[in-house]
């Protein structure tokens, strides 16, 4: 089983809010104790952050799919919900998370930055939070949202300040070998290394890491070989450099094809930071060329038949062997200076744009995709079915309020209904030319929420019916004060006009007794 995982596709969910509760008090010598029933709390959030101690996405290739807790539901007695835990993932330094249309949406290369994976679902409120002073004594309580869910492949590219370049068996893993503490596999046989080994350095009172990848060979850029799984781990790299085999056994090649190899390969390759703000493209970082396995006779004779074409690159260049410590030493003080170079030009830049963007610390916090704040923003568009038009509504507020609606209680329909139209959506429908009896749909078409829109139904608090109920959805219509003036007067008028003939008729001896 492998124990390094730079690749993962991932499923997370979000835990889902608490119902509120609907509870009125009850108890002695207090017949109109109001609502006291509590809300629900908020479901847990899942967070990726970046961690130190965590080297590989190995624990989300064995458990790809994750899911935050929910949140406790609300009694009575004006008792909350507990909000759920957010269930917080460790990645490593340089996880990138993408989406699965392949777009980065967060870059976590700061030691303690997060990403908010899926957004937990927000508790529905009680009775007693929703009382207003129209509404004294709700009779229903609001649902819980129910948590995101979402798909994304993390990729890991390593942070490291120097990247070895070069063909398979050019002896990177043996250079790494000998400047720090790594272990990695040598062996004389091609694509020895099969995953990245990184190493620590110290030059002086420098401290800098240096990155041994898989091998390269051409036809890398489009996946040949290791390619793909190559490059992406040099594409944070500071400095790059080139390792060349100046004792191949291959007649056919010679350090400085070798090297125009490679940088064709560099030049092919298509990051997919390269949107990033900040983030330099590899064919603009420093180079620097290492003539390795120098111990070899036959390696110097090729060093001086191309020393003139190699020195043509303008870059430094060091011939080393791994066997001889000092003939690493100027390598060693060339590269930290390098990446110190590299380092204060980072540096620079991010404190150039806290300064812009006015921020004391220039760490992010929490990273989020998106759009996911813009809570207000909602579109109705017309949708042309085989049936019919149908009006769609899609916005997270007004998703959310269906979510959070009891259709079995009627008094909680009607407050949906109140709710829309504060919004907005009932204007938005006329303008679009919506008749009474058209289908209105809030969601996606597949799995959201069907209504025939009517209109007609006015709003408010009002309108009120017993205790769970909502007279805007019966029939029958309550009558206005206009109304009730006027069947007062015409039963009263009738009623004087019947006394009067009964009058008339006693007067005429109609009902006098004959006795």
């Amino acid at each position: 089983m492998s124990s390094f995982v730079d690749q993962v596709k991932v499923y997370f969910q979000a835990g889902k809010g608490g119902n509120g509760c609907a509870s009125v008090l009850r108890e002695k010598y207090k017949p109109l104790g109001g609502p006291n029933g509590g809300s629900g709390g908020d479901g847990g959030n899942v967070i990726l952050r970046v961690d130190p101690q965590v080297t590989t996405l190995l624990d989300f290739h064995h458990l790809p799919h994750r899911k935050a807790s929910n949140g406790e539901v609300g009694l009575g007695g004006n008792k909350d919900g507990a909000k759920a835990d957010d269930l917080v993932l460790g990645v490593p330094l340089g996880t990138v998370v993408k989406s699965e249309s392949d777009e980065v949406l967060a870059d976590l290369s700061v030691p303690g930055a997060e990403f908010l994976a899926a957004e937990g679902g927000v508790g529905g409120k009680g009775n007693a939070a929703l009382a207003t002073k129209r509404r004294k004594a709700p009779g229903f309580a609001l649902l819980g949202e129910l948590g995101e869910e979402a798909t994304y492949i993390l990729e890991l590219k390593s942070v490291a300040d120097v990247a070895l370049v070069g063909f398979p068996s050019a002896g990177k893993s043996s250079l790494i070998g000998a400047v720090s503490q790594a272990k990695p596999k040598i062996a004389d046989y091609p694509f020895t290394t099969l995953v990245p080994n990184l190493g620590v350095v110290r030059s002086g009172k420098t401290k800098f890491t240096i990155a041994d990848v898989p091998g390269l060979i051409p036809g890398a850029a489009q996946g040949k070989g290791l390619g793909l799984d190559f490059l992406r781990h040099i594409e944070r790299c500071g400095v790059i450099c080139h390792v060349v085999d100046c004792a191949s056994f291959d007649p056919a090649r010679n350090p400085v094809d070798d090297i125009k190899a490679l940088e064709k390969e560099l030049a092919a390759y298509e990051s997919d930071l390269d949107g990033l703000e900040g983030f330099v493209p590899m064919g603009e970082r420093p180079r620097v060329i290492v003539l390795n396995k120098m111990d070899i006779p036959d390696a110097k004779e090729l060093v001086q038949l191309f020393k003139d074409d190699i020195l043509a690159f303008g870059w430094p260049v060091f011939a080393v062997s791994t066997l001889d410590p000092v003939t690493l030493e100027p390598l060693l003080h060339e590269l930290a200076t390098m990446v110190l170079a590299h380092r204060e030009q980072v540096q620079a830049q991010v404190d150039m744009e806290s300064l812009i963007e006015g921020r004391i610390d220039s760490l992010p916090t929490v990273i989020r995709p998106l759009g996911r704040k813009d809570d207000n923003r909602y579109t109705v568009e017309v949708r042309n079915t085989g049936t019919g038009p149908v009006y769609q509504v899609r916005g997270r507020k007004p998703e959310r309020w269906v979510q959070q609606t009891d259709f079995a209680n009627d008094e909680a329909v009607g407050f949906l209904a109140d709710r829309l139209a504060g919004l907005g959506v009932e204007e938005k429908l006329v303008k679009l030319g919506a008749r009474p009896g058209d289908t209105v749909v809030i969601g996606s078409l597949e799995n959201g929420v069907l209504f025939d829109w009517e209109p007609a139904l006015s709003t408010g608090a009002e309108l009120l019916g017993a205790r769970g109920e909502d007279l805007r959805l019966y029939e029958t219509r309550r009558r206005t004060n206009k109304e009730r003036r006027e069947e007062y007067h015409t039963w009263m008028d009738a009623k004087a006009a019947a006394r009067g003939e009964l009058q008339e008729e006693r007067e005429a001896g109609l009902w006098t007794d004959p006795e």
